[in-house]
C-alpha cells in the first residue's frame, strides 16, 4: 500500500499518561519505530512536542477516548502540530493482540497508510461556544425535569390542579401552588382571588381539584427546595444566554441568514453554528455533513438482501436541534414548502421516517446557506449536489405524469 505520511506519530491516551511511537519511513517500506511515554501533565506535553519536532514529526493521530485527547490536542495545537482525531471504530486493535504499548503503535501504521479518517473538530472559537451550547441544553432539561417533579409533588398529595389549568408554571396556577405551600388552612374565598383573566370562569373547577388535599410540612419542605433549584436553574441559564450572545455578536449575520429558513429561530441558528462551524468547506458536501450528524440512512446489504437502514447514533445534540426544527417547520404559516413534503414523504414511510427526511433537508439548506452566503430559497435547494442520473430521473417521472394527467383529460400523444 501507498505510504501517505512517511514520519507520522499513533499516539494513545489516557487519563494520567499517553504513549507515542513514531514512525519513520526511509528509503523502503520497512518503518522505524521510536517508542516513548509521557504524562498527561502540561509540561511533559510540551516535553512529548519537543520529541516530536525534533524527529520532523508533524503529523500525528489519536484515538478520541472520551475527554482524555482535549488537553493533548489543545498543546499539539497551539506547537504548529497537524493531530487527526480518529473515531474509535477506526482503530480498534485486534482482539488478542491489544494492550497500551501496542495500541499506539496499531494507529500510527494504519495512519501512515491514509487508513484514517480524521473526525470534526472545529476551531477554538467555536468550541467553546460549542461547550456553552450543549451545557444551555443540559440546563434546559435539568428545568424540564424540575417541572416534572414539582407538579408531580402535586400530584401526590391529591392536588389535581394540573388537570384543570393549562400551565402549572402560570401566574394564576404560581400564585395558588405558593399558596398552598406557604399556609396551614385553606381558604377556597382567597383562592379565587388569585386567579386572573380566563382562569375565573373555572374557579368552581380550581376549587374542586384542590379540595381535600393532604400537604405534610416535610412534603412542602421538599417542594420549596424544587422551586428554589428552578429558580436557580432559570438564573443560569439567563446568565449563559448572555454569554452567548457576547461570543457571537461577529456571527450576527449568519444567525440572521439561517432564521430565514422555516422553523429555524435565534437559539436554533446558534446551535447549528456551534455544532458545525461556518467553514463548510472541511465538510466538502452537503452529503457527507449529513452522513456526520447522523441523518443519512445506513447502506447494508449482503447476499442481495437489503439489512437495517436505520439512522446512526451521530450528532447527539444536532440531530434533536434539526428535529426540533423540523418539527417548527412543518407547521409553519408563512411558507408551505416543508409541510407539503412532510406529507408527501410520510404518506409513503411514516411521520419518523418523514420529520428526519425534513432535518435533513433543512440542513442540506443550511450548508448551501453558509457555503454561498444567499437567503433560504426552496426552488434550489438540490440543484448544487443533486447527480446528473438522479436529475434525468425526475425529469423521467415528472414527464411520465403528465402524460398520464393528460390521458385521463382525453388528450392522446402519439410518438
Amino acid at each position: 500500500m501507498k505510504v501517505v505520511y512517511p514520519i507520522c506519530c499513533g499516539v494513545d491516551v489516557h487519563k494520567s499518561f499517553l504513549i507515542g511511537t513514531i514512525i519513520t519511513t526511509t528509503g523502503g517500506v520497512e518503518p522505524h519505530y521510536q517508542k516513548k511515554r509521557f504524562s498527561t501533565y502540561n509540561n511533559d506535553l510540551h516535553r512529548f512536542c519537543n520529541w516530536l519536532l525534533s524527529n520532523n514529526c508533524k503529523n500525528v493521530c489519536m484515538e478520541s477516548t472520551g475527554k482524555y485527547w482535549v488537553p493533548v490536542f489543545n498543546i499539539l495545537e497551539e506547537r504548529g502540530i497537524a493531530t487527526t482525531i480518529a473515531n474509535p471504530k477506526w482503530v480498534k486493535a485486534v482482539k488478542g493482540n491489544k494492550d497500551d504499548t501496542k495500541d499506539s503503535k496499531w494507529i500510527g501504521d494504519l495512519f501512515r497508510l491514509g487508513l484514517v479518517p480524521g473526525s470534526f473538530i472545529p476551531s477554538k472559537e467555536i468550541r467553546i461556544l460549542r461547550e456553552f451550547t450543549r451545557y444551555r441544553y443540559k440546563l434546559v432539561s435539568m428545568k424540564s425535569s424540575e417541572k416534572n417533579r414539582f407538579q408531580n409533588a402535586f400530584t401526590v398529595c391529591n392536588v389535581a390542579l394540573d388537570s384543570v389549568v393549562s400551565d402549572m408554571f402560570g401566574k394564576s396556577a404560581a400564585a395558588i401552588t405558593n399558596y398552598l405551600i406557604s399556609e396551614d388552612s385553606f381558604d377556597p374565598e382567597y383562592c379565587k382571588s388569585l386567579l386572573q383573566r380566563s382562569l375565573k370562569k373555572k374557579a368552581d373547577s380550581v376549587i374542586e381539584s384542590i379540595e381535600g388535599y393532604s400537604i405534610t410540612n416535610e412534603q412542602k419542605l421538599r417542594m420549596k427546595i424544587i422551586r428554589s433549584h428552578l429558580d436557580y436553574i432559570q438564573s443560569a441559564i439567563a446568565d449563559v444566554d448572555s454569554a452567548i450572545d457576547a461570543m457571537v455578536a461577529k456571527h450576527e449575520n449568519l444567525i440572521a441568514l439561517l432564521q430565514t429558513v422555516p422553523g429555524i429561530d435565534r437559539n436554533s441558528a446558534i446551535t447549528i453554528i456551534s455544532e458545525i462551524g461556518t467553514d463548510m468547506e472541511q465538510f466538502g458536501s452537503s452529503k457527507r455533513l449529513c452522513c456526520w450528524a447522523g441523518l443519512t440512512p445506513g447502506n447494508n446489504e449482503s447476499a442481495g438482501k437489503k439489512k437495517s437502514v436505520r439512522i446512526t447514533r451521530a450528532g447527539v445534540y444536532l440531530k434533536p436541534a434539526l428535529v426540533q426544527v423540523a418539527h417548527a417547520a412543518v407547521k409553519a404559516t408563512n411558507n408551505s414548502y416543508y409541510r407539503l413534503k412532510y406529507e408527501q414523504i410520510s404518506k409513503r414511510r411514516g411521520k419518523k421516517r418523514a420529520i428526519i427526511a425534513i432535518a435533513r433537508m433543512i440542513l442540506t439548506a443550511v450548508f448551501q446557506m453558509l457555503s454561498t452566503g444567499e437567503a433560504w430559497n426552496p426552488s434550489d435547494l438540490f440543484k448544487v449536489d443533486m447527480p446528473q442520473t438522479l436529475k434525468e430521473k425526475q425529469l423521467e417521472k415528472a414527464v411520465k405524469q403528465a402524460l398520464n394527467f393528460l390521458e385521463k383529460q382525453g388528450i392522446f400523444i402519439h410518438a
